[in-house]
């Protein structure tokens, strides 16, 4: 029975039980894909991260849902670092520690702003988005329990992928979002004709955006936070014209009684667009020990 350092960290959030939990395993380098994936399914969140060592980087994660590896995402970046400062196996320096870290979407920055006591805020800048195929519509909404009227007109419902492709969907007004209802068949098969992994629904309101995010089964159904999205999400507001200026607070999970925030800068002017940064704050839940066959 092998045995490795676990924690549960709650991204994007500042207290505890608020945000998006994931689970982080450190000195995973002896596990198999296989053994990762029999983890995230035991877990059973949105996502766990296994953290390596990287010959090209500081250091190297792998994220799995329960159901599948992902390229890239966006609370366990921001939990997998945070556990590393915890785990004092990352030593901050000054104001600001850049830490490099090796994806499989390929080496992404992580800025971390220090403080002297947690939380701090994380910052990871995302790979440079593509704007990728579009749905029609009606397709987009009949999916939600939606109607056209209730998608913001003459911008399209697109895939969208700073890393991780994913549906962006812009609605209305926030009471669009709270009377979604899902058809998971429909949402499955438009899954596979688009090639996204998940949608993310957003509204426009004062401070920002609020939004909601879905996945297929058996992946978690919704997410509390989604840092990815949240990135794809402000480079399609910015390269759209949605937005004037290309900073803004992003909120999500408060109706699911799990609050979370993060603070979104797209980099780049509309129409070349480097890169997107997603920062938020995180604070730990549970250290234990995970023994594995």
């Amino acid at each position: 029975m092998a045995s490795f350092p676990f924690f549960q960290v709650d991204a994007f959030a500042s207290q505890p039980l608020q945000g998006n939990p994931c689970a982080v395993v450190l000195d995973a380098d002896p596990l198999t894909s296989d053994q990762m994936q029999a983890i995230a399914r035991e877990q059973n969140l949105s996502e766990t991260a296994f953290i390596l060592h990287s010959d090209i980087a500081d250091v190297r994660a792998r994220y799995f849902t329960p159901a599948e590896e992902i390229p890239l995402a966006g609370h366990p970046t921001i939990a997998s670092i945070h556990t590393l400062i915890e785990a004092n196996r990352v030593a901050l320096t000054g104001e600001r520690t850049r830490i490099s870290l090796e994806l499989k979407a390929g080496i992404v920055p992580v800025d971390v702003l220090s403080a002297e006591e947690p939380p701090r805020e994380i910052v990871m800048t995302q790979l440079k988005p593509e704007f990728l195929s579009t749905v029609p519509h009606d397709k987009a909404a009949s999916v939600f329990g939606l109607s056209t009227e209730d998608l913001v007109p003459g911008k399209p419902v697109q895939v969208v992928s700073t890393g991780t492709p994913q549906l962006m969907v812009p609605v209305r007004e926030q009471e669009c979002l709270r009377k979604i209802q899902v058809d998971v068949d429909a949402l499955t098969k438009l899954r596979h004709k688009f090639l996204f992994f998940s949608v993310h629904l957003f509204a426009q309101i004062d401070s920002g955006t609020f939004a909601r995010h879905f996945a297929s089964p058996p992946d978690v159904f919704e997410d509390p936070f989604t840092g990815s999205a949240t990135g794809g999400m402000g480079a399609y507001l910015w390269y759209h014209g949605l937005i004037d200026v290309p900073d803004f607070i992003a909120s999500q999970g408060t109706w699911m009684q799990r609050p979370g925030r993060a603070r979104v800068r797209v980099l780049g002017p509309r129409n070349d667009i480097s890169a997107v940064q997603v920062g938020g704050e995180a604070v730990t839940v549970i250290v234990g020990t995970l023994h594995v066959p």
